[in-house]
């Protein structure tokens, strides 16, 4: 006779991390809908009903996962980009943050920017966790502005940020898609096309329309 599978004691926070570490790779590869319960379990070498008694139901893993890749996002960003720094500086280490995750956890991008974006009530979650990455990134530029003694609308500030973390967003995509990408190289082209603008918004230039 066949003896059921046993499976060692670890401490809870280590065991939720597995599950959550075999769940954002079966949803990144299969979708929330075409994901099961049952493989997430075969990944994390651990039983189906262990998972339910963690962390709930399929929609409550994934939206703890959602909850975990965005907070490890987050993270590496604000530990990078320390204010003491200049605001070009600041910016370009939050954006080698930023694509260093994406390169290191390629399956955690694609839960959080493609599993995520499309479905409800998922696309809530992350709408709130992109307004958070916009407001970090308008206080950057803020900070710098106010170091050179100027002030910007918190309008214009709040537009520059979006338009900014759209390109990255989008750079973001491509770099999951191409893993012989280097993510600091990808992150100094991404500062290229950025700063250049952004710079000349700190200096005061503006681009008007052609008079008719």
């Amino acid at each position: 006779m066949s003896t059921p599978p046993t499976f060692k004691r670890l401490p809870r926070a280590v065991r939720e991390q597995q599950m959550l570490d075999a769940a954002v790779k079966v949803f990144s590869r299969r979708g929330f809908h075409a994901a099961s319960m049952d493989e997430i379990a075969e990944d994390a070498g651990i039983s189906k009903p262990m998972v339910y008694a963690y962390l709930g139901t399929k929609e409550e893993l994934f939206v703890a996962c959602l909850h975990r890749e965005g907070a490890r996002m987050m993270q590496a960003i604000a530990g990078a980009a320390a204010p003491e720094l200049s605001a070009d500086e600041r910016l370009w280490r939050g954006l080698r943050a930023f694509f260093g995750f994406v390169g290191a956890h390629r399956d955690g991008w694609a839960v959080l920017y493609r599993q995520a974006r499309g479905e409800q009530p998922f696309a809530g979650e992350l709408a709130g966790m992109r307004a958070r990455l916009v407001e970090v990134v308008a206080g950057m530029l803020d900070h710098a502005l106010r170091a050179q003694g100027r002030e910007v609308g918190e309008t214009d500030l709040e537009v520059v940020a979006y338009a900014l973390v759209g390109a990255t967003e989008s750079l973001a995509d491509w770099l999951a898609d191409h893993p012989e990408a280097d993510p600091g190289k990808t992150a100094t082209r991404m500062m290229n096309v950025a700063w250049l603008g952004a710079g000349q918004l700190l200096h005061g230039a503006t681009w008007q329309p052609p008079t008719a």
